[in-house]
């Protein structure tokens, strides 16, 4: 499942309300953001699917990369019963994603 995050407030509740959220911050005009995304959420579908994938646009909600410290796109924040467990940023490899998160996930929900 995927959202929008509009609000401070609406993404702590989200992080609040599930398990496990990928947070995927980007801007409008990376380049690199627009090839991500679509692999992530097929990773996500495929590997992941308990996974909540909730986007964040940098551009128009600033406070919210500003109290997560995010100062680059693209930025992935992982973060298990509300706690942040990863964060990859700019050349983000889809490998090492997988292997920082498949022990926490398989714990988590097998």
């Amino acid at each position: 499942m995927e959202s929008f995050a509009n609000s401070l407030h609406e993404f702590q509740q989200l992080l609040a309300s599930n398990d496990a959220v990928l947070v995927y911050l980007s801007t409008d005009e990376c380049q690199v953001c627009h090839v991500l995304k679509p692999k992530l959420e097929r990773l996500l579908c495929e590997q992941f699917p308990k996974l909540r994938l909730v986007y964040i646009s940098i551009n128009e909600q600033p406070e919210i990369a500003g109290q997560y410290r995010v100062f680059t796109a693209p930025t992935v924040l992982v973060f298990f019963q509300g706690n942040e467990y990863l964060r990859q940023s700019r050349t983000i490899s889809i490998e090492k994603f997988i292997t920082d998160i498949s022990r926490p996930y398989r714990l988590m929900f097998s």
